[in-house]
């Protein structure tokens, strides 16, 4: 029980040094409260928001734009980057237009995204796919590519089949490495879709900090940003959880 205590200790001092800072701040004038409104501000405009189902239909439209386009990015990205770590020749072929596309800024491209989709919701989901795209084929590329070459020789020399050997040696030993690639892909669409929803949209949390900013309702602004804040940690927090669950064989290996 004391160590349970520690550790929520551990997880939540700075946080709530923040949120206390964050509160006495403005209170006692150091700041302008209009540019930095206390934390009890923030709580309640957020708190009247959720209660007017105003915050969750900037959510749900959030959540869906931001999971189809890391959804096609897992699609794409973890087949071709096995694909290349397999496959050599593939891999030589791709690589020098992989690393142009990989360092062009994703929000550089936007104007292409609004050009050729336009401003709805396709163009959105596009410029979020291309930047959760590459973490995860680099990953999965480099997963494949740094699998012990002695697991691959034992199972050779027990006559496994091809298809034995990816399903039960490979797959096993890259899925580390791919679910991190998800996870920082799941973080990068994140940030971009605050980005897309700034531009051509009327409903996400981008369009809403973005809206209230300029209507000048600045603890709603913020409330927008807490609430993406915890959308992210909560999408880092499931990714973790399905980590710890997929790879738990590397607990009982090491035991």
């Amino acid at each position: 029980m004391q160590g349970r205590l520690v550790y929520i200790f551990e997880k939540t001092f700075v946080i709530f040094c923040v949120v206390l800072a964050w509160e006495l701040i403005p209170r006692f004038n150091l700041v302008d409260s209009f540019i930095i409104p206390p934390f009890s501000n923030v709580a309640t405009s957020l708190v009247k928001m959720l209660r007017s189902g105003e915050l969750l239909i900037h959510l749900g439209a959030s959540m869906q734009r931001s999971l189809a386009g890391l959804m096609l990015a897992i699609l794409i990205g973890v087949p071709l980057g096995v694909t290349m770590g397999c496959i050599g020749r593939v891999e030589r072929m791709m690589d020098p237009l992989l690393q142009i596309m990989r360092n062009t800024s994703v929000l550089a491209m936007f104007p292409i995204f609004i050009l050729v989709f336009g401003l709805g919701e396709t163009s959105k989901i596009a410029i979020i796919f291309w930047g959760a795209l590459w973490p995860t084929l680099i990953n999965s590329l480099d997963g494949v590519k740094n699998i012990e070459p002695i697991l691959i020789k034992s199972a050779r020399s027990m006559g496994v089949s091809s298809f034995t050997l990816f399903r039960k040696v490979v797959i096993p030993a890259i899925t580390p490495s791919i679910l991190t690639g998800i996870r920082l892909s799941a973080g990068i669409s994140i940030i971009i879709l605050v980005a897309a929803e700034m531009v051509g949209a009327n409903k996400g949390l981008g369009f809403l900090i973005f809206y209230e900013e300029q209507k000048y309702e600045v603890p709603r602004m913020y409330a927008g940003i807490v609430t993406i804040s915890l959308f992210g940690l909560f999408v880092n927090t499931m990714l973790v959880r399905l980590e710890n669950y997929l790879t738990r064989w590397k607990e009982r290996t090491s035991q």
